[in-house]
């Protein structure tokens, strides 16, 4: 477990983590409503 000294960054490494994953799936989704779009 993190040391009480370390929670502050554990927390925004955890934000930011979860940031690039939200955006990442947001642009997998778009790239693959391009790739369906250009298939169909």
């Amino acid at each position: 477990m993190a040391g009480n000294g370390d929670m502050k960054a554990h927390v925004a490494t955890y934000s930011s983590v979860t940031g690039m994953m939200k955006w990442g799936a947001v642009g997998c989704a778009l790239v693959v409503a391009l790739v369906i779009w250009l298939i169909s």
